[in-house]
């Protein structure tokens, strides 16, 4: 804007949902973080469902 003009008022709450909305998406990025970092940094082996056959994760029924 501006300098010396004033913001109207849909200005000022549009810009206040988009904080609000930035600061609840960069908190579900930094949740995400979080919990990547704590699975990682656990040392187990992390395997995902990829349509093939592992050997170690089969269950054997012997």
């Amino acid at each position: 804007m501006a300098l010396g003009r004033e913001d109207h008022e849909l200005h000022k709450r549009r810009k206040n949902g988009n904080l609000w909305i930035g600061g609840i998406l960069g908190g579900f990025v930094l949740l995400v973080f979080t919990v990547t970092v704590v699975k990682l940094s656990s040392g187990q082996m992390i395997e995902g469902f990829d349509h093939a056959v592992r050997p170690s994760i089969t269950v054997n029924d012997k």
